[in-house]
């Protein structure tokens, strides 16, 4: 017998792994009722019970992913989709055909469209919109006067969204519409995406009535923009103009339907998360009035005492490093899901096709395993000799991968100069009745910030 006669025994794949179930189920609704009831304290102990975990919403099951590493091996993959419950409740939102939620071919090339408009060469020219918005909201304030956040911060968001990718001069009234209808809508979302009772939304209930006029409005307001923007014959550099102007796969004009639903993603989700985010930035700067100084001075040493200019952002490196601070402990997008299209693995475990994953970025970006003083507001953890000490993918505000949100730039720098603004305006204490807990949706924001402005 020879060597080469020898076959070597075959080498056999390991064996996948069943994902544990979760604790705390209950008949009927699963973990549904826990993810109502506190979902960010549910969320955050699965990882004590695993790297993938099996979870129960009404008769589905569905996969909690809990690493970091995980959430970005998924991200990076495409063996997986955007889709699921998320998903699923944001379609009666944002539609079928915007980038949001499609998928495949029409992703990427809507993804081509919308590119130019948040490259990073095209930021600067939103820097004058950006500086008038970030300052007049500290003209708008009054000294002692109670400042209701909700509503100044969803105003601006949705004011330099607008002005800068719609090019509206008509915003103001309609904002204030928005603000109302994206409330009732992302909450209503919220549950029927944790508590899939599809049926019962349709019984004419007074909190489904609320929601579909909210959502009626919307659309309106959506289809008021498209359709005087074409009657103007106006061709602005922007963003609408780069839909209206677009083509499919086959050199046609896109559709009207698509057109609609890429207006609606392009004003509704940033808009939901950069004013979310704003009153995070806010409640930070009157809880801790030691970095607000800070910002303050940096503020002062970097302009001369002039007023802060878009220009001063890349400079203003604590301001930023307070941004991404409260945007770790506080994200906007604090859970999100995907789907299978192929039996895979994750993690060592079993995940058939057209499952159903779900992760929170609330609870890695919080997680003790990745953070030192995982709990604690600490700014200068992202200074480069310490950031280095985070794991990757612990720290996605973003997402990465095909999804990753295009606007990240737009964001970040208007994030950070409304910050500089307002931080080297005023100082800002909560008054009576205001409530900085929590308050879950879609989305994470609080409950009733009101802030007193006290000037410098």
């Amino acid at each position: 017998m020879t060597v080469e006669s020898v076959k070597p025994a075959a080498v056999r794949a390991p064996e996948l792994r069943e994902p544990p179930l979760a604790g705390g189920g209950v008949p009927v609704l699963g973990h549904g009722l826990k993810l109502v009831r506190d979902p960010l304290a549910f969320m955050s102990r699965l990882r004590e019970h695993g790297d993938v975990v099996r979870l129960r919403l009404g008769p589905k099951t569905v996969y909690a992913v809990t690493t970091p590493a995980l959430t970005g091996a998924m991200a990076l993959s495409t063996d997986y989709k955007i889709d699921g419950p998320l998903w699923e409740s944001l379609e009666g939102l944002l539609g079928k055909e915007g980038v949001a939620t499609a998928n495949g071919p029409r992703h990427r090339r809507q993804r081509r469209t919308i590119q130019p408009a948040f490259r990073l060469d095209a930021i600067p020219a939103y820097g004058p919109i950006m500086e008038e918005e970030a300052h007049a909201l500290t003209r708008r304030w009054r000294p002692g006067e109670t400042v209701d956040c909700t509503s100044e911060s969803f105003r601006v968001a949705v004011r330099i969204a607008a002005r800068c990718l719609l090019r509206g001069d008509f915003m103001d009234e309609r904002a204030e519409r928005l603000c109302v209808a994206l409330a009732t809508v992302f909450r209503g979302m919220y549950r029927r995406m944790v508590v899939p009772l599809g049926p019962l939304y349709r019984l004419p209930l007074p909190a489904n009535r609320e929601f579909n006029r909210a959502l009626a409005d919307l659309h309106l307001l959506v289809d008021e923009i498209v359709a005087e923007r074409r009657a103007s014959g106006q061709k602005p550099d922007d963003l609408l103009t780069a839909l209206l102007a677009a083509k499919d796969d086959n050199g046609d004009p896109i559709g009207e339907q698509e057109i609609h639903d890429q207006v609606v993603a392009i004003l509704t989700p940033g808009s939901e998360t950069v004013a979310s985010t704003i009153m995070w930035l806010l409640q930070v700067l009157a809880e801790h009035p030691e970095h607000a100084d800070r910002v303050r001075d940096e503020v002062e040493s970097v302009t001369g005492g002039r007023p802060v200019a878009f220009a001063d952002v890349r400079k203003l490196t604590h301001t930023n490093n307070v941004v991404v601070e409260a945007m770790r402990l506080r994200p906007a997008v604090w859970i999100l899901t995907r789907r299978a299209v192929v039996d895979t693995e994750l993690g060592g475990y079993r995940i058939p096709a057209g499952a159903d994953i779900v992760y929170s970025p609330y609870a890695i970006q919080r997680d003790a395993k990745s953070y030192a003083d995982n709990l604690e507001f600490d700014p200068d953890r992202w200074l480069p000799e310490r950031a280095g000490d985070v794991p990757k993918y612990a720290m996605s505000p973003f997402s990465v991968g095909n999804r990753k949100c295009p606007s990240d730039h737009f964001s970040m720098a208007q994030l950070s100069l409304i910050t500089a603004a307002v931080a080297s305006a005023f100082r800002f204490e909560q008054v009576a009745g205001s409530n900085d807990t929590t308050r879950v949706g879609i989305t994470l924001r609080p409950h009733s910030l009101l802030l007193k402005p006290v000037p410098r």
